[in-house]
């Protein structure tokens, strides 16, 4: 049966990313791509960074894979003109995609690329299980000339049902949940505890549950990464943990995510980096997270858990034989990225 990936390529380099990960699909199974215009690249053509034409094909797929969105040519303080993360931001929300998964376990072959020591990585696999849809970043906006507001606002059911996502993903891990949040100051982070803490009583008596305030979390990130299993948080601390967690593998070139969350609908794979607009088209971006999305896709999107996890042990297999890009201290290109793991596939 083949299996319909709507691609967003997006910015940046996006495109030369995008192009070798296609390929690497195309050995695993059958797929049919379909990529359309979106974030900067869309914004450039349509004047919005998510079209209805493209939101459309992305409901109709299996799965979207997306390469990398934004850079400074559409950065713009000016309200009312678009930016290409509105387009990431909405096209979660119609897809109903409330949940970031965003596992982080450091490759022993790039221990040395990492700024924190060997015997702080080693044994470090942990997920983040961010929620995607309330908080701070849809709550009500004001600005006047003399001051801004940003409301912060959760239901009790974004909290329960992220819990859940949490909860479920440590019963298959290690069955430890640490629940970040910042319940000494703020009245949502309150609330987001208690009802972690009634989901978790009524059916997930099992698991264990840890209360953490975000601010010590991220001294812990760096401190002891080996004692976190999943970390689920609210939107905005999510952001800002999982990108730091991101960097306990050395760099945000290898790191891969997930939004999921309606059972009937796609889900979104894209890679943690950023567009890169300084080494677009020069051949040299590192393809490796793209991969890793793409595996995730694979596992979450599609069900194929054989085909996952061929990539990433040829993602491995590949950094073991000593592969690295620019990113990661060597000069290897897009394309010997993609030979390296196409080797170690075979």
């Amino acid at each position: 049966m083949s299996h319909s990936i709507a691609v967003l390529p997006g910015d940046g380099i996006g495109p030369e990313i995008t192009a070798p990960t296609l390929e690497l699909l195309g050995e695993l199974g059958d797929f049919t791509f379909t990529e359309h215009p979106f974030g900067g690249a869309s914004i450039d053509v349509h004047g919005t960074a998510l079209t209805d034409e493209t939101l459309d094909a992305c409901k109709r797929s299996d799965a979207v894979l997306l390469a990398a969105v934004g850079g400074p040519k559409w950065d713009t303080t000016d309200p009312s003109k678009p930016r290409p993360e509105q387009g990431l931001l909405g096209l979660r929300k119609q897809l109903g995609l409330f949940a970031n998964l965003r596992p982080v376990r450091p490759v022993p072959a790039l221990y040395d690329a990492s700024a924190l020591k060997r015997e702080i990585l080693d044994g470090t696999d942990l997920l983040v299980v961010r929620e995607l849809t309330g908080g701070i970043y849809f709550g009500e906006k004001t600005r006047t000339a003399t001051d801004a507001s940003d409301l912060c606002h959760y239901t009790v059911a974004e909290v329960d049902r992220i819990a859940r996502v949490a909860f479920d993903a440590a019963r298959k891990r290690r069955n430890l949940v640490h629940s970040v949040d910042k319940a000494n100051v703020l009245e949502t982070s309150r609330q987001w505890r208690q009802v972690v803490h009634e989901v978790h009583g009524a059916d997930y008596a099992e698991v264990q549950l840890e209360d953490q305030l975000v601010d010590s979390c991220a001294m812990e990130l760096i401190a002891r990464p080996t004692q976190f299993d999943v970390i689920v948080t609210e939107n905005l601390f999510g952001d800002i943990l999982s990108d730091a967690a991101a960097m306990l593998s050395g760099s945000l070139g290898m790191l891969p995510s997930a939004s999921v969350g309606n059972p009937d609908g796609p889900g979104l794979f894209e890679p943690v980096h950023g567009s890169a607009p300084d080494i677009a088209g020069q051949g040299i971006a590192n393809p490796l997270a793209t991969f890793l999305s793409a595996a995730m896709l694979l596992r979450h999107g599609l069900g194929l858990e054989a085909e996952a996890t061929a990539i990433e042990a040829a993602v491995d297999g590949a950094l073991g034989d000593g592969l690295r890009t620019r990113d990661l201290g060597g000069t290897a290109t897009t394309a010997e990225a993609l030979d390296a793991v196409r080797r170690r596939l075979a």
